[in-house]
């Protein structure tokens, strides 16, 4: 590698995404100056143990870090946490801090993530109402969650159905409301969404599905505290904590005040490359050229954020690998556990196909287009999923019997 310590790459965003790339880029070689900005105070963190671990409390929240301050310390890599991004200079190759500091690059990652979607929903701001995104976000919810208190979730996404059993799991009664007519209508299609309403309904929870929500109401002094949840048909659902989980928007503004290529993401190349040859970007807010599925993909998920940090890093340093990941995720609710691989896209699916048995949520699903597998889900069965992703990547067609047979290994539909 040529000489390169009087460089310097900025890295907007102390997500998993940046953090990732920063320790890619020094593994990679790479010696000058690297700075990762963070708008949180917080050290870079994981997020879905928000969700999972430390919202059921099986796991302390400082497990989160992915690593701790003295190895930042001797990687050479300056954290500038506290500190959000303005604005980005591109003729000048700066970038513009809100303590009022610029930083020069010679290379820029953009990892800024995505938001939770807010709806203007009349109440939203009473006490009561939360998120959940951030790790103070978690602790919140966490301390919240008691035995006889009433939840209400908004929103029967990952996110809203993790938080509908963890307060489950505390010993609250959990109410959720959803307009879908099944849960993870959109991300699974109807067959699967009716798996995870039988979970939820098995164990206690009030699933209100067709459902929207109107408003919020409020009593207390001044009011201020939520007490209700109003759905679309007038009725009011008592609650002491409401949870809205209605999904989450990619951070573009600083890409787009730069003049950057957007489309619902950080537009770039199958390299992450964006439509300036030295700015980059990785995780939540990309909007990448995927060669596997042959179209731009998004995806809010843990692994493209790991996986596509150091991607971005290599092709920061001159690398023309391209990034063929397959969107993966995984998912803990009650006694099931799940691991997705794939992406559906915008033109469907034909069918599901099932291997094992649904019933007793131990089995594979296939969705299948033409003939071929476009994503897969094992529920509580371990140890497939590079044959799922296998099968995937190789786009043939697959004999719909010899799929749903238990019997025939998955790595024989691929030989």
């Amino acid at each position: 590698m040529a000489d390169n310590t009087s460089q310097t790459f900025v890295i907007v965003g102390a997500s998993v995404a940046g953090a990732k790339a920063a320790e890619a880029l020094r593994s990679e070689g790479f010696d000058g100056r690297i700075v990762l900005v963070g708008e949180e105070a917080e050290l870079p963190y994981e997020r879905p143990p928000l969700s999972k671990g430390v919202l059921l409390g099986n796991d302390e929240p400082s497990a989160v870090y992915l690593h701790e301050q003295g190895w930042y310390d001797e990687q050479r890599i300056e954290l500038r946490l506290g500190a959000r991004a303005l604005l980005i200079d591109r003729d000048a190759h700066e970038v513009e801090l809100s303590d009022g500091s610029r930083l020069s690059y010679d290379k820029l990652l953009l990892a800024t993530g995505s938001s939770v979607r807010r709806p203007k929903i009349p109440g939203g701001d009473l006490d009561g109402v939360l998120y959940l995104r951030t790790l103070a976000d978690s602790n919140r919810l966490r301390a919240a969650f008691a035995a006889g208190r009433r939840v209400v979730v908004v929103g029967a996404g990952w996110i809203g159905l993790e938080t509908a059993a963890a307060a489950r799991a505390a010993g609250a009664a959990v109410t959720v409301i959803e307009p879908q007519p099944t849960p993870l209508f959109a991300a699974l299609g109807r067959e699967m969404g009716e798996v995870f309403a039988d979970l939820h309904r098995e164990n206690g929870v009030d699933l209100r599905l067709g459902q929207s929500v109107t408003a919020f109401r409020g009593a207390g002094p001044g009011g201020a505290t939520v007490t209700a949840v109003v759905t679309g048909d007038g009725e009011e659902v008592p609650a002491d904590v409401v949870v809205v989980g209605v999904g989450v928007t990619p951070n573009t503004e600083l890409a787009e005040s730069a003049g950057l290529d957007v489309a619902h993401g950080v537009v770039t190349d199958a390299r992450l490359q964006t439509s300036d040859p030295d700015i980059f970007a990785a995780g939540d807010v990309v909007r990448w050229q995927s060669p596997v599925f042959g179209r731009t993909l998004r995806v809010e998920h843990w692994a493209n954020a790991h996986d596509g940090g150091p991607a971005a890093a290599r092709s920061m340093l001159g690398s023309d690998a391209v990034y063929d990941a397959i969107p993966f995720f995984f998912s803990d609710q009650y006694d099931l556990g799940m691991e997705y691989a794939g992406d559906v896209g915008p033109d469907g699916y034909d069918e599901v196909v099932v291997r094992g048995d649904a019933k007793a949520r131990e089995f594979v699903a296939f969705w299948l287009r033409d003939g071929r597998v476009v994503a897969g889900m094992n529920v509580n069965v371990w140890d497939v999923q590079d044959d799922i992703q296998a099968l995937i990547r190789s786009g043939s067609t697959v004999d719909r019997a010899r799929l749903a047979d238990p019997q025939v290994p998955l790595g024989d539909l691929t030989s």
